[in-house]
Parts: structure tokens; sequence; C-alpha cells
């Protein structure tokens, strides 16, 4: 099967959206599907091999020019295409801030406006090369945000266009007016365009389904499936070791690793807690780097002074090896999560989690019955559930067990890559 599957760079960072796109390519690609991973805006970044083309169509900076100056809208392919060098792209998104919903809001408006939009001219390059040198049976968008291309691109090439729901109601809403409202009008008008969603749980497709006003029988669920490659085998623990408490993901605020750290002061306080530290890992930006800066400040005053480590961001190889040493894994997000894979890689190897119990993860606990839920942004309670684990290491091996189990059976590329071809075929009308 011909596959364009348009993913969305994340300016640099190794952003989950990315990973889940290029695994499932991947896997598709070991299949023996005929796939071609497009990157949108910025070129991708992956931890594991990146199967994604050399080139970027919206390319970060013509997309910027374009909106702000009526010139850009008729340059010439070659001039644009300049621009659009990957290398370039790479570069400047290493040196750019973290991106800044009140800042793009105009901009997030004209591209859901698609070939109405400021960049139109870049939505006609790309389905002419998808006609001239792909041709491809189906088309799959990377997130809602990207469905102002869905109308042309099926009215000129024909195929059905899938679009995966992958958390973008978080910047969504922080949007200023009058672009919320306008991008909330545009993106239930060019959901229409869409043939089918993918949410990768429950929640997900069920609060999406309200937001975009579709019927929730368009939305499919297809659970993130891991490459398990390496991952697995938990490091043997020293006896004189102190336990770790672990945090992985972007270090922002939205991510709660403030929270992670008042609930480990309110641990120091007791003392029948055996001893431990906390250990973090992670994309840092640099808009971000002040939280960050107030954070470990705040850190060298308190009781985690000697015990809390950042390992900066890291290699695959490196994120299974942080994992593995860890005895307790916590993202305690602020925000409703709709993804969780970090918690997914921790279950894989063998780690217990403390989640809040909202977004995607009391349903992510009740499928993988391999941590705990405390009450969303409250330290105390994350502390409570934290210490559980601590006293009662019977319980945290269990938990890490019966998770890796559920991961290993339900969480692996190979089903993620499955499901998504059913639903591919389903719609080509060969299928399920």
């Amino acid at each position: 099967m011909k596959i364009a599957y348009l993913a969305a760079g994340a300016a640099g960072m190794v952003c989950g959206s990315c990973l889940h796109d290029n695994t499932l390519a991947a896997e598709l690609l070991r299949l023996g599907e005929d796939v071609v991973l497009v990157p949108i805006y910025t070129p991708l970044r992956s931890d594991e091999q990146n199967v994604s083309l050399p080139r970027v169509f919206f390319g970060g900076i013509n997309v910027y020019l374009q909106q702000n100056w009526s010139l850009f809208r008729h340059t010439p392919r070659w001039f644009d295409n300049l621009l659009d060098h990957p290398a370039l792209l790479g570069k400047l998104a290493t040196r750019a801030h973290t991106v800044d919903p009140q800042q793009l809001g105009e901009l997030t408006v004209s591209m859901l406006r698609g070939e109405h939009g400021n960049q139109s001219k870049e939505l006609d390059k790309l389905v002419d090369w998808l006609i001239a040198e792909i041709q491809p049976e189906v088309v799959h968008l990377s997130n809602s945000m990207m469905v102002g291309l869905a109308r042309k691109i099926a009215k000129r090439c024909g195929p059905p266009v899938i679009c995966s729901l992958s958390g973008e109601d978080i910047f969504l809403e922080k949007l200023t007016e009058p672009y919320y409202s306008q991008t909330r009008t545009l993106l239930r008008e060019r959901a229409k365009d869409v043939h089918a969603f993918v949410a990768l749980n429950n929640y997900y497709a069920d609060f999406m389904a309200a937001y975009l006003a579709v019927e929730r029988n368009r939305i499919h669920v297809i659970p993130h499936g891991l490459q398990l490659e390496g991952h697995g085998v938990r490091s043997d623990q020293s006896l004189n070791q102190p336990c770790r408490i672990g945090f992985l993901a972007r270090v922002c605020h939205d991510k709660g690793l403030h929270l992670l750290v008042q609930a480990c002061e309110l641990l120091c306080d007791r003392s029948d807690i055996p001893h431990f530290e906390l250990h973090a890992a992670g994309y840092l930006g640099a808009g971000d780097r002040g939280y960050f800066q107030s954070l470990t400040d705040e850190i060298a005053r308190g009781p985690l002074a000697n015990r809390f480590k950042y390992l900066g961001e890291i290699s695959r190889s490196e994120k299974i090896a942080f994992l593995q040493e860890l005895d307790i894994f916590s993202t305690p997000t602020i925000y409703h999560e709709s993804k969780g894979l970090p918690a997914l890689e921790a279950l894989a190897n063998g780690v217990p989690v403390v989640l809040p119990r909202h977004g995607c993860f009391p349903e992510l606990i009740a499928q993988t019955r391999g941590g705990l839920l405390y009450k969303p942004e409250s330290a105390p309670d994350l502390a409570a559930k934290l210490a559980e684990l601590l006293l009662n290491p019977g319980q945290a091996r269990e938990l890490g067990e019966r998770g890796q189990q559920s991961i290993r059976a339900n969480f692996h590329a190979t089903a993620m890559a499955n499901k998504t071809l059913d639903l591919y075929r389903c719609l080509l009308g060969g299928g399920k």
C-alpha cells in the first residue's frame, strides 16, 4: 500500500508525537508497506532510526515569511526550496525558544484555512509533489491542526485522508482571542474533510469527538506501540544504593516536575522512608530554562539538595538504561495527558508508575495494572502514593511486572501497525 504520512516536526525536540509517527512508519516499512514519512514545518527528530524523508514541506521559515509579508506568497519555488533546506531549518530550530501559542494564533488560523490561507502556495507545492512522485492510496496527517490540508489533498489526489489526534488541545487552549474562537470554528469545519481520525486511547477519542464536533464512531482507537528491542531487563539494584524515583519528559511547567520535587521534599521529612534520590531527564528548551533554574534554586535550598540529578536530553540507549535503574516512575502532568508514552516506556522495563488521576492515565493504569493514581496537582497525595511503593517493594515489583507483561502483549509496534493497516484497508473498501 502506498502511504504518505505527513508528520509535523517539533522545532528540534524529540517529542512524543514524533516518536509515535516515526515508530509507526518504521514498522509499516518493516511489514512491507510503501510508506513515505514526510516532515512538515521542521525536520523530525527521533531517538530511534529516523525513517523520514530528507526534505521538508511547509518549512517553518517560508510559513513565517508568507504569514507576515505578502511578497513571500509569490516567490518562485526554487527560492522557497532554499529556505526549506533541512539543515537550515534544523539549525534554526535548535536556537528557537519554546513554541508560544500566544504568539501563533494568526498563523494557526491561516494554516487551518488551507487553500485560502497565506500559505496556499505551500499546499499547492505539497499536492503537486504527492501527485507527481508519490500517488498515495492513503494520506495520514499527524495532528488536527493540519486538517486545513485535507480538502485539497483529497480533491486533487483522491485518497482518503486520516488524521491522528495527539494532544493538540494543550496548544489550542492557550491561544488568545480572536484567534482561539476562529481556530475552534475552523477545526470543526475542516474536520468534515477528514475520512477518519485516530486516537491513542478512549479518553482522548471521547474528548476530541466533542472538541471537533465529530461523530465518535469516526475516531478509531489504536494504542501506541513501542519498539521493544532493548527494553525489558531491569538492572540489578545494590542493597546499598538509594531508591530512585524518576521523571522523563520535556522539562516544563506543564509536565509537572516541580510537583514531583514538592512531593519528594515532603518524603524527605519522613523518618520511615528509605533513602532515595530523584533523577530527571528530558529536553529543556530555551523558553523553559527560567522555570528550571527557579526549580533547581529551590532544590538547592531544601532537603533534596544532594538527592536530585538532571541528566539532560538522552539517547534511546541512555533512556533505557535510565529507566532500568529506577524503582518508581512519575510524570505528574498538570494538563490532561493524551498519550503518556514515557509511562509506557517505564512499564516496558518493569518500573511501576505513579500518575495523576486525569486524562488517559486512569485508562492506562486499568489496562496495564502497572501503577497507582493520585489526586491531580496534589503534592501530598503524590507523596503518599510514592511512599506506599517505597515502603512496600514487593508491591512495587508486582506492579512493575504486571505492567511489563501488558506492554509486551498489547503495546508493541507490530500491533499498532497492523491495526493502522486494518483502518486503511477499511477506508479503501477492502478490509474489516
